[in-house]
């Protein structure tokens, strides 16, 4: 079986993966989830334990091995929409709302058992094929020199002796990361 389809790997046609649409320099991730995948995520996250929101978002980047992210603009509405639905509820705790599933959550997970199954299963396909290419960590790193970088060229002229500790700075990190 040929194991790309038009848009990008095999598991893209699940929404998942980073696969390409276009070509050259429009090129861009395949959607991560579904209609209504997120929603039985954060549900069964939530059915393991009460989580904050800020938790679930990390509990499904680690899940999909960094593949994937979900910004709070996604996550806060999908979790209202659950409690509007009477999946979940929601306590203030220390500022922040911890979320719990209800009863007629549990129901409607179990109810939906196969399909929570199979994308969990697509979930940890994505996990096994991205391990380590998108990890988290090293993506936060890269973020946090770049903006380092930026806001001191932007802070005004460095001396020479400053530019020298950058560069050196720099090289010391591009050898670090060679030998890991």
């Amino acid at each position: 079986m040929h194991r790309f389809h038009h848009h990008g790997p095999r598991f893209a046609r699940h929404g998942f993966g980073w696969g390409e649409r276009g070509a050259g320099r429009h090129m861009r991730p395949e959607r991560i989830f579904e209609q209504g995948d997120l929603r039985l995520v954060l549900l069964k996250l939530i059915a393991e334990q009460p989580r904050h929101g800020y938790e679930l978002i990390k509990a499904v980047e680690d899940a999909v091995g960094g593949a994937y992210s979900p910004s709070p603009g996604v996550v806060y509405p999908t979790l209202t929409l659950l409690e509007e639905l009477g999946y979940a509820t929601a306590k203030e705790e220390g500022g922040k709302k911890l979320f719990s599933i209800t009863p007629e959550g549990q129901a409607f997970l179990q109810a939906q058992g196969a399909t929570v199954a199979s994308l969990f299963e697509r979930i940890a396909e994505v996990a096994t094929a991205n391990r380590g290419r998108r990890s988290p960590q090293v993506i936060r790193a890269m973020e946090n020199l770049r903006t380092a970088l930026k806001l001191r060229l932007s802070s005004g002229p460095m001396s020479e002796e400053q530019v020298q500790a950058v560069a050196a700075a720099l090289d010391a990190a591009a050898r670090a990361v060679e030998q890991a």
